[in-house]
């Protein structure tokens, strides 16, 4: 059986990693989708590397895909969509259109307003505008959705920025940030094979129903030197360990760290009554974050290039060109987390080159000559009144439109 979250993990490794450094907010599920839904269209080398991109064969991940819209999560919501402009379509893309999640809204190519409208609507209103711009040239649009809004099950307290410690930059920026509370929050310091020790904070939400599906947000800081992809690998792995209780991968025993300061943490040991024989605890202090990012998925190692080849085929098309690009946006406090993301993926036609146009408006406004010359076409050949000059007239007194025929035209003379 595939491991889908695996998958995810992964494809959010070349996510991030093309996304860079810099502080931002992304939804690798949410990408992943798009292109799960898109892989069976493709055939050949475009089918292969689209299933390298996704990790798992293009049946298996449309079928996952198909499953998680299908059955959404209660904390999370799922949406998809597709729209394509008048006249396009071909029997090929019919059938792959068949295939798509009923849930799946289809329809024809709406306006910029009605798009961003469905992007707020299905994101919590996290997201005010869809990420790709209808123009002409948009021949059709495939977009997925995820959001979130939860409250913490148990909420942070508060401390002075200064429990970040006085090595960090955020210390002396910040006046109060967060503080695990007293029970229902899980931290531990773990080791791992990317991003040597690091320290783990995992919130859980509320559930949606009592012991129903939940989320849980797991926070992974490593040395300031270490890689952020491997540290986003870090984590992916200790939050895939800290479901359902699991022991995390890799944690250690503060008994195996030395006391004092460290520059992820400050471990002291004391005296206390206890019927255990070695009592650990561990609290963590973390700050309140918000981001809105914006980004293009255009990259190779993305996918959505092989996913426009696809559709160049499905439309017997290959001079078309394609767009792709996500808008997510969350928030991280004391009291909840939410977050949402809207991914688009549009195939576009490229218009004619600018060359220039002049435009003409013949005005009759004094006297001028009118002819009226007959037509006379008998199976093919000229009659005898062809060309014939009937009527003319030099038009020199012009009257106003009857205001009879200022109506809506009779359905005969």
């Amino acid at each position: 059986m595939t491991d889908i979250p695996a998958c995810v993990a992964r494809y959010a490794e070349r996510l991030h990693s093309a996304l860079g450094d810099g502080h931002h907010v992304a939804s690798p599920l949410g990408a992943w989708l798009l292109l799960a839904l898109i892989a069976p269209a493709a055939s050949g080398t475009t089918r292969t590397d689209l299933e390298e991109v996704l990790g798992t064969g293009a049946e298996a991940a449309a079928d996952a895909a198909r499953t998680l819209l299908a059955d959404p999560h209660p904390l999370v919501g799922a949406a998809t969509g597709l729209w394509q402009a008048g006249g396009v379509d071909s029997p090929g893309l019919a059938s792959w259109r068949a295939g798509l999640p009923p849930s799946t809204q289809t329809g024809p190519l709406p306006d910029q307003a009605t798009l961003d409208a469905w992007a707020r609507e299905h994101s919590l209103g996290l997201i005010e505008r869809f990420p790709l711009k209808v123009r002409p040239e948009v021949l059709l649009v495939l977009a997925s959705a995820l959001a979130t809004r939860v409250s913490w099950a148990e909420p942070f307290q508060v401390t002075g920025a200064e429990a970040l410690g006085r090595g960090s930059a955020w210390a002396g920026r910040l006046r109060r940030v967060l503080r695990t509370p007293a029970h229902g929050h899980r931290a531990w310091v773990a080791a791992t094979d990317r991003a040597g020790d690091v320290i783990v904070h995992a919130a859980p939400a509320r559930p949606a129903a009592e012991d129903g599906p939940g989320l849980l947000v797991v926070s992974v800081a490593a040395a300031a030197d270490v890689p952020p992809g491997d540290v986003l690998a870090a984590a992916h792995e200790q939050a895939a360990h800290a479901l359902d209780g699991d022991e995390p991968a890799g944690r250690r025993s503060l008994y195996d760290l030395p006391l004092g300061e460290a520059p992820l943490w400050t471990l002291r040991e004391e005296t206390v009554r206890t019927f255990a024989v070695r009592e650990e605890r561990v609290a963590a202090v973390l700050p309140c974050w918000s981001a809105e990012s914006h980004h293009d998925l255009s990259a190779s190692a993305l996918g959505f290039p092989a996913a426009a080849k696809a559709f160049r085929a499905l439309l017997a098309r290959p001079d078309l060109g394609f767009e792709a690009a996500q808008a997510a946006a969350a928030r991280y406090g004391r009291y909840g987390f939410e977050a949402a993301a809207v991914t688009g993926f549009a195939m576009t036609v490229a218009l004619p080159p600018e060359a220039v146009r002049r435009t003409a408006e013949l005005r009759f406004g004094h006297p001028y000559a009118a002819v009226a010359v007959a037509t006379d076409e008998r199976s093919g050949t000229p009659g005898p009144w062809h060309g014939l000059p009937v009527f003319s007239a030099w038009v020199a007194e012009p009257e106003d439109l009857p205001e009879a025929d200022a109506a809506d035209p009779p359905d005969t003379w």
